[in-house]
């Protein structure tokens, strides 16, 4: 009999002790329970509720802006408030008492659509209270933006600022109060968005066209030279507009003309001429050389840059010489020597011919232009008309203004001195024969040669309007050079 009495009586304790526990159970919450912020476990739904209306009393809520400046609301000052839903109540209905063994040494949190009340008004006026509505605590936003510096662009990130927006920080904090949450951290719709950010299509498109640009590096193809139009070259002519269009600067672009013209224009150039006597003389106007057309370079500029693509060209000539060295003049030319009185016709490098000559009168101001020319064009029996002269003649090669080369049957005799007192009227007279094979072998575009050996004084309009070397304004003696 005892042996079994003995298990009858602890078992009967286990079952009154489960029993107990579990009645207990259905009027407490299981051990390390949390509903919401309020700790309740061991405790009945009466304290959570009751935990939590006191909480609401001493309610705070904690706002942090993008800042990472944190700014407190006290309930106190807008009437905050608790208002039970019943959620706590329950939570512990459905609690199983009964299983109280397995859950004893469980962990058990709950989050509860909690409902408060407070005074609208005043929690309005509490908000437009914090700094972050200061003006001088306010930081505008700035829109990103494309800046060329230094012969490259770059692009300006947009700075989102903290400039407020005040109807969506108060749907935030109210939201985060009618959570009976403690705090918030402001979204970044309570901003003011900057309208343009690095990812806008107005940016990216603007980057597009610079690019586009920067691309249509082109090489000019010059004898003797490596001239290059870069992209960072490229990129300094570049204007980037209040619309964000990229268009070409005029005014670098045309400053970029001009140093092509000042570099490789050979124009009426000072060149060093090695003479068929062998020495060097220095002889520059006159009308020969290379010559960039700046209009249409320009212009084909433009096309070439907004083509989008690497371009090896000429530079557009609006004049060529026969070839680029360093006098331009090339193997083939005539060369005269006013002072010596004579003519030398090279071709292909070999002297063709040579003869005297008899130049403009330079006693009657009408000395011969010096510089280099060309010859402009060749015409068979042509009249000369001057002011005091009407002369025939059978082969007429002008190279500066109406100044040319041409057969002068007339002259008795040729070279010497006579041109300083018995000269033409400014053309070289050339005995026919000469003329004649000089007329049937030259071409035209052929570099003449004219100089002088001395100093003279040349102020007839036939050198002011070719442009000689040698040309004087009659009114204050000054040379044009």
């Amino acid at each position: 009999m005892k042996k079994f009495l003995i298990p009858s009586i602890i078992v009967g304790v286990l079952l009154v002790l489960y029993l107990g526990m579990s009645l207990f159970f259905s009027f407490h919450y299981y051990p390390d329970t949390k509903i919401g912020t309020v700790k309740c476990g061991l405790k009945t739904s009466s304290y959570a509720v009751d935990r939590n209306k006191q909480l609401g009393e001493d309610y705070m809520l904690s706002v942090t802006d993008r800042k990472g400046n944190k700014f407190t609301l006290t309930g106190k000052d807008f009437s905050y408030g608790y208002v039970p839903s019943g959620e706590e109540e329950k939570i512990l209905k459905k609690q199983n008492g009964f299983a109280w063994p397995a859950n004893v040494f469980k962990t058990h949190r709950y989050n509860i659509s909690a409902s408060a009340t407070y005074d609208k008004a005043a929690l309005a006026a509490k908000i437009n209270e914090l700094s972050l509505f200061n003006d001088d605590y306010i930081e505008e936003p700035v829109n990103a933006d494309v800046k060329i510096e230094n012969k490259n662009y770059e692009i300006i990130d947009e700075v989102p600022g903290n400039k407020p927006v005040a109807d969506q920080i108060t749907k935030e904090i109210e939201t985060a109060l009618d959570d009976a949450e403690t705090s918030v951290t402001l979204s970044d719709d309570c901003y003011v968005r900057p309208e343009i950010t690095k990812d806008s299509d107005v940016i990216k498109n603007c980057v597009s066209q610079i690019q586009n640009f920067m691309n249509s590096t082109i090489h000019y193809d010059i004898d003797g030279a490596d001239e290059n139009l870069t992209s960072e070259d490229i990129a300094d002519m570049l204007t980037i507009n209040d619309d964000f269009s990229v268009s070409l600067n005029d005014k670098r672009l045309t400053k970029y003309v001009q140093h092509l013209a000042s570099t490789y224009n050979t124009y009426a150039d000072v060149r060093a001429f090695k003479t068929s006597s062998g020495d060097v003389v220095n002889i520059g106007g006159g009308d020969y050389g290379w010559v960039i057309s700046k209009t249409k370079e320009t212009e084909q500029l433009k096309q070439d840059l907004a083509g989008g693509a690497p371009v090896e060209r000429e530079p557009i000539y609006e004049q060529r010489a026969k070839q680029r060295t360093p006098d331009d003049i090339g193997n083939t030319y005539v060369e005269i020597d006013y002072t010596k009185q004579h003519l030398w016709f090279y071709k292909d490098g070999s002297l063709f011919l040579e003869s005297d000559i008899v130049s403009g009168n330079l006693s009657a101001d009408n000395g011969s232009v010096d510089g280099v020319f060309k010859i402009v064009y060749k015409q068979k029996d042509a009249t000369l008309v001057g002011e005091t002269y009407r002369s025939a003649v059978n082969y007429f090669m002008p190279f500066a203004y109406n100044i040319g080369l041409h057969d002068a049957s007339w002259q008795t005799e040729f070279g010497g001195d006579r041109y300083k007192t018995a000269g033409s009227h400014g053309c070289i007279n050339l005995p026919p024969d000469i003329a004649k094979t000089i007329f049937e072998n030259i071409e035209t575009g052929t570099p003449v040669i004219a100089y002088y050996r001395e100093p003279v004084t040349l102020t007839n309009n036939a050198a002011k309007m070719s442009n000689a070397y040698s040309y004087v304004k009659p009114d204050d003696g000054t040379a044009a050079q």
